[in-house]
């Protein structure tokens, strides 16, 4: 009798150890101390101008809307050496230090449906730890469908992965669509945005290079080709200005037309 006191009291311990650290634990940050983080230098002119608090990290930076609990644009700098085959162990999703009000808690997305999709791939930046912990803060996710998450936005990156292999050096902005009235998910009403884009970059000398992509939130079979927009139609969808530090005429001819002739699918 007495053993199986023990027994049911050591069982009810291990529960509720297990629940306090399942919902009480927290990672210490993945960011690099003040002034020993080395930072990836994007170009100021691609830098998109929006309303949401701008972060910077080590190896990318974003636009946070507390509104919807997830980023606005995330931009990070992909180049041929970022593409390596390094075994990473997958840490935990916590929210970034750098938000002030705080990102959304990963607790948000469970039992929800939705895959917690990053918006800067942990596969693009297996080559250091700390590069690929980063992107496992809550600020770089956004509620995907699996079928989406997996199919085609991974065709996507999986294409943009050979843009950076042929091109050495590209630059990718993406973000969901962060309109009104969005469905939402768990405690803090995470958005669930019903499109996304993506806009890769290329400096080719002095010359802007852009394809920009936007996708309704469902699975598709389609060529990637058919989702190509003028870059003015997402600025158009989400309200952000994404290349307003070019000079006006060439801005103007950057984002008004579909330009795929220097770009190999």
């Amino acid at each position: 009798m007495k053993k199986r006191t023990i027994y049911t009291l050591l069982t009810i311990i291990c529960i509720v150890g297990f629940w306090i650290f399942e919902n009480f634990y927290t990672p210490a940050t993945y960011s690099g101390t003040e002034g020993s983080a080395v930072l990836t230098q994007i170009p100021k002119a691609i830098i998109p101008q929006s309303g949401g608090e701008k972060i910077q990290h080590s190896h990318y930076m974003l636009s946070y809307s507390e509104a919807h609990e997830q980023a606005e644009w995330v931009l990070y700098k992909l180049e041929k050496s970022h593409l390596t085959y390094d075994d990473r162990k997958r840490p935990y999703f916590i929210e970034d230090p750098k938000v002030k009000t705080k990102s959304a808690d990963w607790r948000n997305y469970k039992g929800s449906g939705y895959d917690r999709g990053h918006l800067c791939p942990a596969g693009d930046r297996r080559f250091s730890e700390q590069a690929y912990n980063e992107t496992f803060y809550t600020s770089n996710i956004s509620p995907q469908k699996n079928d989406f998450n997996a199919g085609i936005w991974n065709r996507l990156e999986q294409q943009v992965r050979q843009w950076a292999k042929r091109y050495r050096t590209i630059y990718v902005i993406t973000g969901g669509v962060l309109e009104d009235n969005l469905y939402d998910i768990g405690d803090e009403d995470v958005s669930v945005p019903q499109w996304y884009y993506k806009i890769v970059v290329r400096m080719n000398g002095d010359k802007v290079e852009v394809l920009a992509f936007l996708f309704p939130h469902e699975e598709s079979s389609a060529a990637l080709r058919n989702f190509l927009v003028p870059v003015d139609l997402i600025e158009v969808r989400t309200g952000i200005d994404f290349f307003e530090n070019l000079p006006e005429s060439e801005e103007n001819t950057l984002e008004k037309g579909i330009d795929v002739f220097n770009w190999k699918f």
